[in-house]
């Protein structure tokens, strides 16, 4: 009799093993993937093009008039575009073409480096460093907007514990006697490796609080890393894309560490009287879509070495064409393009398989809430044409919410996932539709099945969804 009971409750158990088996296999692949390709995919072999210091760019810049901006690593202070301060004491100089602070400087190294050593202030601000690459105050196509800072930096000593480099874009003057030109979008690298983006919609009661604050790699101290903080406008610049990427051992591999999408509801935290006092005609989740005149490399409480710095007006993904991802075709086996095109036409090259996978969500920058068409196309890599009678999966995962809208949804440590099985693709082309519930990054993976199951390819894509409006 008991065994009678519990055959029907050992057979579920069985099913939901399996089940969870086939799940798991899914995700721990996909996470595989993500291991052996995080840095390949921003590596040199994978560009097809490094700036005048030889480091890979992540984004191209601009055709046609794009600004760019490289230290002068034989005197830079020679430079009238570059000047360094130690905060908001140097004010009286708006043009800051050579303007230095009386005790901050800069100091050439042995190695061709030079070190930081900013301003003492007691307290918060000590060794204030604020190095300023300036454009025309009346020439604002000039002005940064879409951009790419690049720099590779050494700490030699952090006197606190929030120790950062602090890169930052999109405004003027950060100071008490102009609080509305201190706006800016600022990326952060802490001297534990931490990082972070951070708002200032006016300076100084505009703070918002931290996105993607997460450890990103060990302790800065004592070694060299890269670090690259992007900007540019997406979804007709009503929004802006943040992201940050690491060379962690200084060898030009990059890796993207933090992704961030402002399109409103980023609030500052400073209290409504606060926040309006300074009468700058801005919502407290001001979107800043503007460009600014001076980009800036600050620190406070560190000491570093820098080199190699430098800034360029970047050709926003949104603006490039689909013809572009020729361009692009990474060099490893199975690879991501690391060029990502807004959301849409992002690529996989599978040079084993002798595949190209090309991936667009419709429409390009979803909302939360609203049915989103994930679009596939599978190419012959040498021809072009489709390949045909393949069968796949597709599991959309989502970073860090517990609710997935359509599928088989599981939940797992991990966070929830979707799972689309058996999907017939005859002419090489498929889709499945998705209803996201959170904003925010969700990775696509695509599981690709030949006839007879002669070869099994894997993809891996991202998809932005931004809050409602």
């Amino acid at each position: 009799m008991i065994s009678i009971i519990c055959s029907p409750v050992l057979i579920l158990l069985i099913v939901a093993v399996i089940v969870l088996v086939s799940i798991l296999y899914e995700i721990s692949t996909v996470l595989h993937i993500n291991a052996a390709t995080g840095t390949a995919q921003a590596t040199s072999k994978n560009k097809v093009a490094v700036d005048k210091f030889g480091i890979t760019e992540i984004y191209p810049t601009k055709p046609n008039g794009g600004r760019e901006w490289y230290i002068n690593m034989s005197s830079p202070l020679n430079d009238k575009s570059f000047s360094l301060s130690g905060g908001s004491e140097k004010t009286s100089n708006s043009s800051l073409a050579n303007a230095t602070s009386s005790n901050g400087q800069i100091i050439k190294q042995p190695d061709g480096s030079y070190q930081v050593y900013g301003v003492r202030k007691t307290g918060k601000y000590d060794f204030s460093a604020r190095m300023n690459v300036n454009a025309s105050d009346t020439d604002i196509a000039q002005w940064w907007k879409n951009i790419e800072m690049t720099g590779y930096t050494k700490v030699l000593s952090a006197s606190s514990i929030d120790a950062a480099l602090d890169w930052y874009a999109r405004g003027r003057m950060h100071s008490s006697s102009s609080p509305c030109e201190g706006i800016a979008y600022h990326a952060g690298l802490r001297a534990d490796g931490s990082v972070y983006w951070q708002k200032e919609i006016w300076h100084t009661g505009g703070y918002t609080d931290f996105r993607s604050n997460i450890t990103a790699t060990q302790s800065l101290l004592g070694r060299w890393v890269g670090f690259k903080a992007i900007m540019y406008n997406i979804n007709n610049d009503s929004a802006v894309r943040l992201q940050t990427y690491l060379d962690a051992n200084a060898t030009n591999h990059w890796r993207k560490v933090a992704d961030v999408v402002d399109n409103g509801g980023w609030y500052a935290d400073t209290p409504n009287d606060l926040f309006y006092s300074a009468n700058c005609g801005r919502s407290k989740d001001y979107v800043v879509t503007n460009p600014g005149p001076i980009a800036t490399f600050r620190s406070d409480n560190m000491i570093w070495d820098f080199k190699d710095l430098s800034i360029r007006e970047i050709q926003a993904p949104s603006d490039v064409k689909g013809s572009t991802v020729k361009q692009f075709t990474a060099n490893a086996s199975s690879s991501y393009n690391p060029y990502v095109f807004g959301n849409a036409t992002q690529q996989w090259v599978d040079k084993e398989h002798n595949i190209r996978i090309l991936f667009t969500p419709s429409p390009e920058y979803p909302s939360v809430g609203n049915l989103t068409q994930l679009s596939f196309n599978l190419q012959d890599l040498k021809t072009g044409s489709s390949i045909k009678n393949v069968t796949a999966t597709v599991t959309v995962i989502n970073n860090s919410t517990a609710n997935i809208g359509t599928g088989i949804s599981k939940g797992t440590a991990n966070g929830d996932f979707s799972i689309f099985k058996n999907i017939a693709a005859p002419n090489g082309n498929f889709s499945v539709k998705q209803r996201f519930l959170q904003t925010g990054t969700h990775q696509i993976i695509a599981r690709i099945n030949s006839k007879n199951n002669i070869f099994s390819a894997l993809a891996s894509f991202d998809v932005i969804v931004l809050s409602p409006r």
